[in-house]
């Protein structure tokens, strides 16, 4: 464990880590108080040979093993659906700490880090949505197809609000990726119980994955449209004087 902090103040300073870590993405997220308070016991226990790039990986791994359980699944016992919950807990643990515990050692690197975090994300992405199309195969596959869609157009909404607005939200409401990856969890556990309930479950995903960049693209386009009112504003009143 790493001990950078006096054990009398410790937990205080993680709570101010975990503040300032949060005032350029904020969430919303159903689970928000729990997550933080998961996080913010995780983070001082991260052993000091355990790096941030480390822990990325870990949650990239969790993702291959999220695909892999599709794919065993299919070829040996459906069982190995509940593979996939494991997996999508040990993305969860990878995905959540790599950049908490670089500003808990008060070693950040925001810009490196924002990159390889969506990178990372995309092709976790793209990994599980192929694991499904295997495991279903037929007209069924589609929705594995539609859900790398939906998912990466919820990251473009995203990464254009950051551009417009200045500030990273990776939650639509109440609805965020952990609350995302409970919902999945639970998907793959209704397989195992209930054999080809996989794709009805899918279809239910995607429409609330629609839904929700519908509702997002036209919140985001609403600030933007108002932001070139004001920029255009200003520009007639500088004009003027």
């Amino acid at each position: 464990m790493c001990n950078f902090n006096g054990k009398s103040n410790q937990v205080s300073k993680i709570v101010e880590v975990l503040d300032t870590i949060s005032r350029d993405r904020t969430r919303t997220n159903l689970f928000k108080k729990y997550e933080q308070n998961a996080l913010a016991f995780l983070v001082q226990r991260i052993p000091c040979w355990m790096s941030s790039d480390m822990l990325t990986a870990i949650g990239f791994c969790g993702s291959i093993i999220v695909a892999a359980a599709f794919v065993l699944a299919l070829y040996f016992s459906r069982y190995f659906m509940l593979l996939g919950v494991l997996g999508f807990t040990i993305s969860w643990f990878g995905d959540s700490l790599d950049g908490r515990v670089a500003y808990f050692r008060k070693k950040p690197r925001k810009l490196y880090g924002f990159t390889l975090d969506i990178t990372f994300d995309w092709i976790s992405t793209i990994l599980i949505g192929f694991g499904y199309i295997i495991y279903t195969g037929g007209v069924w596959e589609l929705l594995g197809y539609g859900f790398v869609v939906m998912y990466g157009w919820e990251m473009i909404i995203k990464l254009m609000g950051y551009k417009i607005t200045g500030k990273y939200s990776i939650d639509s409401g109440k609805l965020g990726p952990t609350e995302v990856r409970i919902i999945i969890s639970g998907v793959m556990i209704a397989e195992v119980i209930l054999k080809g309930s996989i794709g009805y479950s899918a279809m239910l995903v995607c429409i609330i994955l629609f839904i929700v960049n519908v509702t997002d693209t036209h919140n985001l386009l609403k600030i933007a449209d108002e932001m070139d009112k004001k920029n255009l504003e200003k520009g007639d009143t500088q004009a003027q004087t």
